[in-house]
């Protein structure tokens, strides 16, 4: 795994991962203490060798579509058996997306399956999201079942969740250890314990229940430093109506992006279009890239003579609108934006 000035990881060419497993880890092995490895190379690099002084294990770039091919199989089969034999091992990050049969990486398999086969284990941490597929079940665990699980992990703080979206018959368990370090979140979705992220720059807001007012707040204090941002809810806002009747309420605080640079809203309602747009609602900075469908905006901007998103609309730095341009009469409504 190669690492660039952007802080990004790049796998090793095939070449280069093969003279590397082959030469250059039989001669080294007793010396390395750390690995950081992602999943292409991940089995290759493990079993190429003995690491009887290893200390310290981190995976990275394990996404959900090489999940589906490799956790399926190895997470049980390979993965856990091989961090059982890591008995020196001091320190240990995973980082990963699982697809499970049966049941959610839990507190409880951390601690059966690798806590306790790693005496020398002294700091643990991870980001884990596993998934399973529902298949008409009756009794289904909780939020509360899955924190409990983590009642002896005195030295971490856990955050853990749960989501079931029936729509699509999935359900998705979310534990990691907190502060979150990592720049990039995943899927975000009513259930968010809003609790502070300043390293994530990345998210996406997606959900089968709608996204209100208060959900947008948290949101933007929760990610402080965020950049890029889509959303991905059909579902129109329910406290909508109830919240523009009471347009004098001091208490409903614009809600600020302050270095938010890129918003996607193709699989968004109007609704959410609409919360971005209105600079009544939300502010936006004059750097943001906006990707949207151009019959979505122009509803939302009442056919671009909307007041409330004109400034908002003006705002924006540059504007795709999946292969269509801006009528002649609509660009003073964009008067400083780039149209790609």
């Amino acid at each position: 795994m190669r690492y660039f000035s952007d802080d990004s990881t790049y796998p090793l060419s095939d070449p280069m991962l093969d003279q590397f497993c082959l030469r250059i880890l039989p001669e080294i092995h007793h010396r390395i203490k750390w690995l950081n490895l992602e999943s292409s190379c991940m089995k290759q690099i493990l079993l190429a060798t003995n690491y009887p002084n290893l200390c310290g294990l981190g995976l990275y770039n394990i996404d959900s579509e090489k999940a589906l091919s490799l956790f399926i199989d190895a997470y049980d089969k390979l993965i856990v058996p091989l961090l059982q034999h890591m008995s020196t091992l001091e320190k240990l990050h995973l980082n990963v997306y699982v697809y499970m049969e049966k049941i959610f990486i839990d507190g409880n398999n951390l601690k059966k399956n690798i806590i306790d086969h790693m005496a020398r284990l002294k700091n643990f941490t991870f980001n884990i999201d596993s998934f399973l597929h529902l298949r008409n079940q009756i009794d289904l665990t909780s939020t509360e079942d899955i924190k409990h699980t983590f009642r002896d992990f005195k030295n971490n703080h856990i955050i853990s969740y749960i989501d079931y979206f029936h729509n699509d018959h999935s359900s998705r368990c979310f534990i990691y250890t907190y502060p979150y370090k990592w720049k990039s979140y995943g899927y975000i979705t009513n259930n968010f314990p809003g609790v502070l992220c300043k390293f994530v720059r990345e998210i996406t807001l997606y959900d089968e229940h709608p996204f209100e007012y208060e959900f947008f707040l948290r949101i933007s204090q929760s990610f402080p430093f965020l950049k890029e941002l889509s959303v991905m809810n059909s579902k129109p806002q329910k406290n909508k109506l109830c919240r523009e009747s009471n347009k004098d309420n001091q208490d409903l605080s614009i809600i600020k992006f302050h270095y938010l640079t890129s918003v996607t809203l193709y699989s968004a309602h109007d609704d959410y279009i609409e919360q971005f747009l209105d600079d009544s609602k939300t502010f936006l900075s004059n750097n943001v890239h906006l990707n949207v469908y151009f019959e979505s905006l122009k509803r939302v901007t009442y056919h671009f003579t909307r007041n409330t998103t004109r400034t908002n609309c003006a705002k924006l730095k540059s504007l795709f609108l999946n292969g269509y341009g801006l009528p002649k009469y609509a660009r003073d409504y964009f008067s400083h934006t780039k149209v790609l």
